[in-house]
């Protein structure tokens, strides 16, 4: 890594990614049951252990004949008729097989009977007691569905590293997986401090303001995949502050909101060290969300976040979340990157990269981005109304109408109407 600017301090937030990366370690793999596996990321390769389908099988309710006995019959003008000498619905196997002049009324899924290499449409047919009149006939081997055409025994099916979808939990059963390894879910250590702060269940105070980050970043580490621990509110003191710190060591990581200032009362720099941390970077060049700390506590990562809350959150999104990605096996650790036309004027200083909060449209088949609005961190409406992040680089001073921008999608949006992430186009990872 860079080291941080000599004159403000700063590491560039490339460099603080990489560095929360490297120092970031897969997590050991558990045995998890198949209703167990969405969201979760698989811990070995699934191979198949058989074909599937395991045998050639009927695509439509009809009739299995021999395309040998059909083929002319769009060039005669009386019907061909086959004598039907068995019924074989889905969940049995054909016992006979099927002979010159003759033809098995078969149901869709249905095995295809020895002898048969076509299927003809029931609608395409007309039935009789005991015999069936093509009325159109078929391309041989139509109608049917190969052994093997989904899975063939040996093949590598899901990968390890995937996160399971509800499709991927589908093909377990298929492949009568009920039991699978996955990679341990990240146990994340979440504490808030300030005397200023008051909780949920306090007795409201005009002297207070109530404890959101603990809330939010909890929400951000359940999406991300990990599991929260609240560790409540660490009053302004440096015993209160170790006490509740050495808490959270127990979690596979410790998530600190608030303290990493300069101010009188921001002791996170002092206990970190008392604790014997091993610090890489106290200030980040973003905003928001410049004083940030990055370290390991007794090998655990700590990482320390601004208080007020967009910057909780954005700092959350570019440092935390892809290491708790990483940690839980994932392949990829960012979020997906779309380029968009901006729709405003901005400016700023070339010494930070900037994260503003935008609201994302497609329109004539172009996206669109604007901000959300008062693009202050303490602000959190621009995060409630935001589906993206809007990078601007730290070289870049302004922004008019029409610019093309770098846009960061967040998740669990619901898109409007004139947005269409499906017709993005290629996109890229955030940070990796």
């Amino acid at each position: 890594m860079k080291a941080a600017d000599a004159m403000t301090g700063l590491t560039q937030l490339h460099d603080a990614q990489q560095v929360v990366l490297d120092a970031t370690t897969v997590l050991e793999a558990e045995k998890v049951s198949i209703l167990d596996v969405l969201g979760r990321v698989l811990a070995e390769d699934i191979m198949a252990g058989r074909d599937n389908p395991p045998w050639d099988n009927s695509a439509m309710d009809g009739f299995a004949v021999r395309w040998e006995d059909i083929r002319q019959e769009h060039k005669i003008q009386k019907p061909v008729s086959l004598i039907v000498i068995e019924d074989v619905p889905a969940g049995r196997m054909p016992s006979k097989d099927v002979g010159p002049g003759q033809a098995i009324r078969i149901m869709t899924g249905a095995p295809i009977p020895r002898g048969a290499d076509t299927v003809l449409k029931v609608e395409d047919t007309e039935p009789t007691p005991d015999s069936v009149r093509v009325l159109k006939a078929e391309p041989k081997g139509a109608n049917i569905r190969p052994q093997g055409e989904d899975v063939k025994k040996g093949e590598c099916i899901i990968g390890k590293g995937t996160r399971m979808r509800p499709s991927e939990a589908g093909m377990l059963a298929i492949l009568a997986k009920s039991f699978v390894f996955v990679y341990q879910r990240p146990r994340v250590a979440i504490l808030s401090t300030g005397d200023e702060l008051a909780d949920l269940d306090e007795p409201y105070s005009d002297e207070k303001i109530i404890n959101s980050n603990s809330y939010g970043i909890a929400a951000a580490v359940q999406e991300a995949g990990g599991i929260p621990l609240l560790l409540g509110i660490a009053r302004d003191t440096p015993a209160a502050l170790t006490e509740k710190i050495s808490q959270g060591l127990n979690a596979d990581m410790l998530v600190l909101s608030g303290g990493v200032s300069m101010g009188d009362y921001d002791f996170t720099k002092a206990v970190f060290r008392e604790l014997g941390a091993e610090m890489n970077f106290w200030k980040l060049a973003i905003r928001p969300g410049q004083p940030l700390a990055f370290g390991k506590i007794q090998n655990k990562l700590a990482f320390g976040l601004p208080g007020n809350p967009v910057s909780s959150m954005v700092t959350f999104e570019q440092l935390v979340r892809p290491a708790l990605l990483k940690m839980s096996g994932c392949r990829s650790y960012g979020r997906p990157v779309v380029e968009a036309v901006f729709q405003e004027t901005f400016s700023k200083r070339t010494d930070r990269r900037h994260f503003l909060r935008g609201m994302l449209t497609r329109e004539d088949g172009i996206f669109k981005v604007r901000t959300t609005g008062d693009q202050g961190s303490g602000i959190l409406t621009s995060m409630v109304k935001a589906n993206c992040l809007i990078d601007v680089p730290v070289a870049v001073e302004r922004l008019k109408p029409g610019d093309h921008v770098a846009v960061q999608l967040l998740s669990g949006e619901a898109w409007p109407a004139t947005a269409d992430p499906a017709h993005a186009g290629p996109h890229r990872l955030s940070c990796c």
